[in-house]
């Protein structure tokens, strides 16, 4: 059965004005949060004081706690967790799914052992007969979505009713919404910027200077659909908003964590200092494993990913990250032309 509930799961910053756009375009929107006090907050004061204090949450809006109230009888599930918590949130709601739900994975990241993306475990964890999956990606700095400041993303799925219920849901004057059929590109696009985004903060703190920052922003590229292709992606899904869209506003933009994690790292500050500086998720260094384990099982030539990881694994200094590049040996610049 079709209805106007809509399920957030995350009350972070994405998952927040995520939730904020559907209430205010009439959906019947249950946002899940981790924390009790936060959902008795969210309701009673129409704010999300701990990530948008600012905003003035929409009265369509419920906060809860509560996993199974917010999933019961929703059409739309819009999954915003950390990767970290994302299979055990799918495993506890799997059973309770309404049939013909659709499922969407706004998170942006990747997990280990085996290598799996985060629509691979939503369609693992649901009946592919009974419900539909989706990814939402792009250039979506929540700072500036909170603001009414106009953004662009991708809804990536096979199921055009998919597409068309997340465009009816989340389309504003601000959120353009595009789409594609490549699940794989986006997601892979969405999850691997983050890695770089950590490197151009890196830079930015070293004051490398801009022609550099080119370098790295399009080496970067370079690296990610070399990735991607290994995987059965499109290159070209790279060259639109979930790829180019998304790696250039994450990797030239204080408001992002995963930047600003790079930036305190090339400060001189280590992992866990820099961390606690960010003071949010940065989804960049869970990534940062899951691919060097990877393209190197793989042998994908990714030496941006090789460098980050010798500098916050290995000890390297970060001064090596540009050395790193310069003498790398490959020299082709752009690899797929057709």
């Amino acid at each position: 059965m079709i209805t106007n509930k809509v399920a957030v799961l995350g009350g972070g910053s994405f998952g927040t004005v995520l939730a904020n756009i559907a209430a205010s375009n009439g959906s019947d929107v249950y946002l899940w949060v981790r924390d009790s006090e936060q959902a008795l907050r969210i309701n009673s004061e129409g704010a999300n004081s701990v990530y948008h204090p600012e905003l003035q949450l929409s009265s369509n809006i419920h906060a809860s706690e509560n996993l199974d109230e917010v999933i019961k009888g929703s059409s739309v599930i819009l999954v915003a967790t950390p990767s970290l918590i994302f299979e055990n949130i799918l495993k506890r709601i799997s059973s309770n799914i309404n049939k013909g739900a659709h499922i969407i994975s706004c998170t942006k990241g990747i997990k280990l052992d085996p290598f799996r993306s985060m629509s691979d475990i939503i369609s693992n964890n649901i009946n592919e007969n009974d419900n539909q999956v989706g990814v939402l990606s792009g250039p979506n700095l929540a700072r500036e979505i909170a603001d009414n400041k106009v953004a662009g993303t991708v809804i990536a799925s096979n199921s055009k009713d998919l597409i068309n219920d997340v465009k009816r849901i989340l389309s504003s004057d601000t959120f353009k919404i595009y789409s594609s059929n490549d699940i794989q590109g986006v997601e892979l696009a969405g999850a691997l910027k983050n890695i770089y985004a950590i490197i151009c903060g890196m830079a930015d703190s070293l004051e490398v200077g801009e022609n550099a920052l080119g370098l790295i922003l399009t080496r970067s590229m370079a690296e990610m659909s070399r990735f991607a292709v290994a995987k059965g992606a499109n290159p070209i899904t790279f060259l639109g908003l979930a790829g180019m869209g998304d790696l250039v506003a994450t990797c030239t933009s204080n408001l992002s964590r995963n930047y600003q994690l790079g930036y305190h790292l090339g400060s001189g500050l280590n992992l866990e200092d820099a961390k606690q500086e960010v003071g949010q998720v940065a989804e960049g260094i869970r990534t940062l494993e899951v691919i060097k384990n990877e393209s190197t099982k793989l042998d994908i030539k990714m030496p941006l990913v090789d460098s980050l990881y010798n500098i916050i694994y290995k000890s390297a200094k970060s001064e090596t990250l540009i050395d790193d590049l310069v003498n790398n040996p490959h020299e082709v610049d752009v690899e797929f032309t057709y």
